[in-house]
């Protein structure tokens, strides 16, 4: 059975996650809803919207972060100063409550994924993801990597803030294991990332470094009306799609403010749809649709003026009209000198039978 890159790779649609995270903490306090049946109801809403997988965050705050570790993102959307104070908010959920998400995922019928930040998050959420996430922010912690690559499944290596030698350093890690292969996103690693900040190209630097591997985006940047920013992406070479998912934008926090919300993730994936339709062929040749085209609209040899029995075709007697039902202009040299078979009317449409050869 192929693994869920390969399966990807094979694949001819993109494959999007929706990064629920840690949202359904705030998900479950404005609906009146338990942490667990706030999670489901975010993986439904994704489900039914396009997602393909939903992906959560598994750490405990303690093995995450120092107590004096600041904050990175943007305060006034999210006025926690310390990560430690606001991934101690968010650390509740433990083997048992994945384990339901994951079944939960299986019902609805949607890929359960969830990135590890400890060894222990690795090993209970090893039975349970067809895959691992490493985040951006672990792309220099060689010893987590190498553990996750220990289980043999693939990876999907954020690469934010990082340089091509990181980059290539966290690959060394993996390419011993030789079954596990790797889904390189490319990421900013900042929250909220300003649209000037967003790179694209730098996908194409990555196809070029790695040809063949696949290729995805994780993207902070704040939702536009078309989701003209994965679209783009998309066009690019990412194949993979993540971003933050909540069912309200306007909920203060670290991550709903950047996230896409369920109207956000039905306009990416019918837009998606629709590239996927206007790319179509890489190989240039005749369309189907074009074959009246090709016919009526080119043009043909046409008699200029009345042409009698013996006469010689020349440029003086001869234009080029529509329909292309007759000899083409490019073949006029096989044409020019030849004479007719019989008397032709001017405006007539010039076939082969109508010289003698």
């Amino acid at each position: 059975m192929s693994d869920l890159v390969t399966s990807i790779k094979q694949s001819n649609k993109a494959f999007i996650i929706a990064e629920i995270g840690v949202n359904y903490y705030d998900i479950a306090a404005s609906l009146g809803l338990s942490l667990l049946d706030a999670a489901c109801l975010m993986i439904s809403k994704a489900a039914s919207a396009g997602a393909d997988a939903v992906k959560f965050q598994s750490y405990t705050a303690k093995d995450l972060a120092c107590a004096t570790s600041p904050a990175y993102w943007d305060l006034t959307k999210e006025p926690t100063t310390s990560q430690f104070e606001l991934f101690s908010k968010f650390d509740l959920f433990k083997a048992a409550e994945y384990e339901a998400l994951a079944r939960y995922c299986d019902k609805v019928g949607i890929v359960f994924l969830s990135t590890p930040f400890h060894n222990k998050a690795v090993e209970y959420l090893a039975p349970l993801v067809p895959a691992f996430k490493v985040a951006s922010s672990d792309i220099t912690n060689h010893s987590l990597i190498k553990y996750i690559a220990n289980f043999n499944k693939p990876i999907f290596l954020s690469t934010g803030a990082s340089s091509t030698d990181e980059i290539e350093a966290a690959l060394g890690i993996v390419r011993p294991f030789k079954e596990v292969q790797v889904c390189l996103m490319h990421c900013t690693l900042a929250y909220p990332t300003k649209y000037e900040d967003a790179n694209l190209r730098m996908l194409l630097h990555l196809a070029a470094l790695y040809p063949g591997m696949l290729l995805g985006i994780s993207d902070h940047t704040l939702p536009d009306s078309s989701m003209l920013t994965l679209c783009t992406a998309y066009t690019l070479g990412a194949k993979v799609i993540e971003k933050h998912f909540t069912l309200d934008k306007a909920l203060l926090g670290n991550d709903h403010y950047h996230s896409m919300d369920e109207a956000d993730l039905k306009c990416l994936r019918f837009n998606l749809s629709l590239i996927d339709r206007i790319l179509g062929s890489a190989i240039k040749q005749p369309v189907l649709c074009e074959a009246e085209s090709r016919k009526y609209a080119r043009r043909s040899a046409v008699s200029l003026i009345d042409i009698e029995c013996g006469e010689a075709l020349c440029i003086e007697n001869v234009t080029f009209k529509r329909p292309g039902i007759g000899i083409a202009p490019s073949d006029f040299y096989k044409i020019d000198g030849l004479r007719l078979r019989h008397r032709v009317c001017a405006d007539t449409i010039l076939t082969w039978e109508d010289f003698v050869i």
